[in-house]
């Protein structure tokens, strides 16, 4: 036996191999031999894959539908909801949300289950027989023809060692028996070896029968991974297209039944983060929305405002004009007190464009300019720059610039100067046009920010010469005409004091404020004399009520109570040298009426500079104790 093996080791050694003797290798050709490396490997991989392919199953394998639908993940989820929604009101939006999303749920599962039940039939299956019944049969005949081929072998050798012994006379003994006895053995061993031999030949039938088999059917087996991703897409498209139908039903009905989140979910994209000829186009617009809308507010309320588009608003209150803006902006009414908000979502429409205002194509052309440094050649360069501007952009450009021409000349009071205006708007208006890839990216938009601030506030100082012509700001007529923010009286002099030629006193005349900027129109209104029909006075301003008297006397205030408050009381006429000047108790400084100038000279010897000039205490206004607008702004 141990002989036996010690040739066996000698004959694998020898031929460098432990799978194959040179009689194998005789059988198979060299298409075989290939076929034959590539089985272990396939079996492994259909072992591996259908392990891991069993894993994936969310549902009991072999089982049938329902059972393994009340398995799945899915069918859980879609039970929790089924409890959620009962203790809802199926009224509501929340409730049909969640029912509608039950049910569909639920179609998921069976979706799933079906996808696993065919899974399982058409891969995993035939996985399975093909790494634990096909190819191991195959390996089996493998082995068994190796042993085979081994033995007959060893076989073939003991008979030729045997036939030599008994062809030189060799035997135990030497005599006539032990010969008799070694040519039997011979014939014994020839006996074995030709049925070793027609073994031999039946399993290396059966072996090449085998590998002609796999060899044929390698394309079968690749078809079951082909079939596993053709299952999956089938399944993926069955779950999206019942998605698709339950969120088009969903969404439909959740509009119908709740149009308040539809209110707040309406696009932005018909108004920001769009380019601008789009927006003007679809809304059929000169000017875009927020530019208008935001224009007018400003105008109403926040010429004056301290720091405008520099003090940053509420994100809350921002994102909610935002979306007013977008979905209703007929209602953007309430957000005129707030101008901080206005100013932000004016930015933000500006900064949103996906191309900036004065457009990419020009932004060499507008640098150049800005890096002029005579001025007169800087003001023509500008101006060559703006004549060659798409007509949309250059429309929304002199509508911007002539009101931040405007809001600067109010810069006394709310500390914006156009060089203030151009720090902060600047960067929104103008950018470089980004370059993947450019490491002096961030340094060239340095240097260009700078630039473009110095280009902004020329165009600002410079809105009449490069923008000649008046502007109407309600261009679309969509929105009313800014309520005045100072009060002017044009009526005669001798309208507004009644004379003075007795000795009774008389109320002092009311003041003239000081002249509002020329290009600013203010809605004037008179105060009733005697006599006189009263006028309906403007948004946001009422007449304070006085006490009785022979005359009232005329006087200015400005709208710090909300329209419709009723006037303060405690109203007092204290005597003057020369009338009575009404004033309200406890006033603070913060809301002043204009300074008493008198129209006429009551009496010979009477001068202007003989009237008394009230403290700030004893000017006429609404506010009351503690009133005052917000930020407390002074004369």
């Amino acid at each position: 036996m141990m002989k036996r093996q010690l040739h066996r080791m000698r004959q694998l050694a020898h031929t460098g191999s432990l799978g194959r003797t040179p009689e194998t290798a005789e059988f198979l050709g060299e298409d075989l031999q290939q076929v034959e490396q590539r089985l272990e490997p396939a079996k492994r991989a259909a072992h591996n894959v259908h392990k891991r392919l069993q894993a994936c199953l969310q549902g009991q394998s072999g089982a049938d539908m329902d059972k393994r639908v009340k398995k799945l993940p899915l069918m859980a989820l879609s039970t929790t909801m089924a409890e959620s929604f009962k203790e809802l009101d199926p009224d509501s939006s929340m409730g049909k949300a969640l029912e509608m999303s039950c049910a569909i749920q639920n179609q998921l599962a069976r979706i799933l289950a079906e996808f696993e039940m065919t899974l399982e039939r058409d891969v995993l299956q035939p996985l399975n027989r093909l790494s634990e019944e096909e190819l191991p049969a195959i390996l089996k005949h493998k082995k068994s023809l190796q042993k085979l081929v081994s033995d007959w072998n060893t076989l073939k050798s003991r008979l030729s060692q045997a036939a030599k012994n008994s062809g030189s006379g060799q035997g135990l003994g030497g005599g006539p028996g032990s010969y008799t006895t070694t040519a039997n053995k011979v014939e014994m061993l020839k006996d074995e070896e030709e049925e070793l031999k027609r073994k031999v030949e039946q399993c290396k039938d059966e072996y090449l029968a085998d590998l002609y088999h796999f060899a044929t059917k390698e394309d079968t087996y690749a078809n079951h991974f082909i079939h596993l991703m053709e299952i999956q897409a089938d399944y993926h498209r069955k779950s999206l297209s019942s998605l698709d139908t339950a969120l088009a039903e969903l969404r439909e009905n959740h509009s119908q039944t709740d149009p308040s989140p539809s209110m707040m979910a309406a696009p932005f994209s018909r108004v920001y983060g769009v380019p601008l000829g789009t927006h003007l186009r679809e809304l059929g617009r000169d000017i875009a929305l927020p530019i208008e809308a935001c224009v007018m507010m400003l105008l109403s309320e926040g010429m004056k405002e301290e720091g405008l588009f520099r003090l940053a608003a509420g994100a809350s209150v921002l994102k909610r004009l935002k979306q007013t803006m977008a979905s209703d902006p007929c209602s953007l009414q309430e957000f005129c007190s707030d101008p901080h908000a206005v100013a932000g979502a004016l930015k933000s429409y500006l900064r949103e464009l996906p191309e900036p205002l004065m457009t990419f194509d020009l932004y060499d052309d507008w640098m150049r300019a800005a890096s002029l440094k005579e001025p007169g050649a800087r003001l023509e360069a500008l101006q060559e720059v703006c004549s060659r501007l798409p007509r949309e952009n250059l429309s929304n450009l002199r509508y911007l610039m002539k009101f931040l021409a405007l809001l600067a000349e109010a810069q006394e009071v709310n500390k914006m100067t156009p060089s203030n205006i151009a720090i902060v708007l600047g960067p929104n208006l103008l950018w470089p046009p980004e370059k993947e890839g450019d490491l002096a990216q961030l340094d060239a938009a340095s240097v260009s920010s700078i630039q473009v601030v110095g280009m902004v506030e020329a165009l600002i100082q410079n809105a009449d010469t490069l923008f000649p012509g008046d502007i109407n700001f309600n261009v679309s007529g969509l929105f009313s005409a800014p309520a005045p923010q100072d009060k002017v009286s044009d009526r005669p002099a001798s309208e507004e004091l009644p004379s003075i030629a007795t000795p009774t006193p008389a109320p002092v005349p009311a003041p003239a404020p000081a002249p509002a900027p020329a290009s600013v129109a203010l809605k004037e209104s008179q105060a009733p004399s005697a006599g006189q029909t009263h006028h309906a006075a403007p948004p946001g301003l009422q007449r304070p009520r006085l006490p009785s008297s022979p005359t009232p006397a005329p006087w200015l205030w400005q709208p710090c109570d909300p329209p419709g408050s009723a006037p303060p009381s405690g109203w007092q006429q204290p005597p003057g040298p020369h009338g009575a000047t009404p004033v309200a108790p406890h006033c603070p400084p913060t809301c002043p009426a204009p300074e008493p100038a008198p129209t006429s000279l009551p009496q010979p010897g009477f001068s202007r500079a003989s009237l008394p000039r009230p403290s700030l205490s004893e000017r006429t206004c609404r506010c009351g104790p503690g009133g005052g607008r917000r930020g407390g702004r002074g004369p």
